[in-house]
């Protein structure tokens, strides 16, 4: 899969879609061209919503224990979006959509299959999206990776320190194209990047966390990262909502990007 969650992409290409009234069966290849498989019928979701008059699509990237950007809903809802770490959604009616992301396959032939599952969620008041500061994101963004990046670094326990880390992040991240619908704003598509970079790189980091020396240090190290990744996936989950409202004409006049 792209280091860009699915449910990102997803979000701006079907608002593209809805903007310019293009055909709503290419959102699907041009949002997840690295997915062999689709099930649970997003397209019949996207066309309801859409024909309903739903102009936006919208992502939020939740964790455990913070929900910010969620739509409320059920329960059900709450533990699918978080146990997946995304989703999409539409303000106007309410409604989301969430993925489970499978690898299929023998090793030596693997696919990567895409369930979406829909439920029902409240609207959302679109005023108090529209009021978000693109610049804000990215300062918040700049100055809470220095603060954390300081951390690790006082428990010389940076993610790739001492081994090959760095090298997988950059693979992961390195040679990708984002595959982003056009007219994004570039300070959009600048946020968006670094905060998925930084995601891939704790991303890296946590898999490896094993590696600090001592107990106390590892469960710190753990807990840094795990606060660098909620920073970054806010960070991303909040500029692509600014990309989103921009493609859908829907930011104000005096917004800045």
């Amino acid at each position: 899969m792209s280091v860009l969650p699915a449910s990102v992409r997803l979000a701006l290409w079907a608002t593209a879609s809805f903007a310019d009234r293009s055909r709503l069966e290419d959102v699907l290849s041009r949002a997840l061209p690295d997915v062999d498989h689709v099930d649970g019928d997003p397209l019949a979701r996207l066309g309801l919503w859409r024909d309903l008059g739903e102009r936006v699509v919208l992502v939020a990237l939740p964790r455990p224990g913070d929900l910010r950007g969620m739509p409320r809903g059920s329960a059900e809802f709450a533990a699918a979006a978080t146990a997946a770490g995304e989703c999409v959604y539409v303000p106007g009616m309410g409604g989301a959509l969430v993925p489970r992301v499978e690898v299929y396959g023998p090793e030596v032939d693997q696919g990567t299959r895409v369930t979406w599952t829909a439920y029902d969620t409240d609207p959302v008041p679109v005023h108090a999206l529209e009021a978000l500061s693109l610049g804000e994101v990215e300062r918040e963004l700049r100055s809470e990776l220095a603060e954390l990046t300081e951390a690790l670094d006082g428990l010389d326990a940076r993610p790739w320190s001492g081994s090959d880390l760095r090298a997988t992040a950059d693979e992961r991240l390195g040679g990708r194209g984002w595959g982003l619908p056009d007219g994004l704003s570039p300070r959009c598509i600048r946020v968006m990047t670094m905060a998925a970079q930084v995601g891939t790189i704790t991303d890296v980091g946590l898999s490896h966390v094993g590696h600090a020396v001592d107990t106390h240090g590892t469960e710190r190290r753990r807990a840094l990262l795990a606060d660098l990744q909620g920073v970054a996936d806010r960070a991303l989950a909040q500029a692509a909502t600014v990309a989103a409202l921009g493609l859908a004409g829907m930011r104000p006049a005096g917004a800045r990007d």
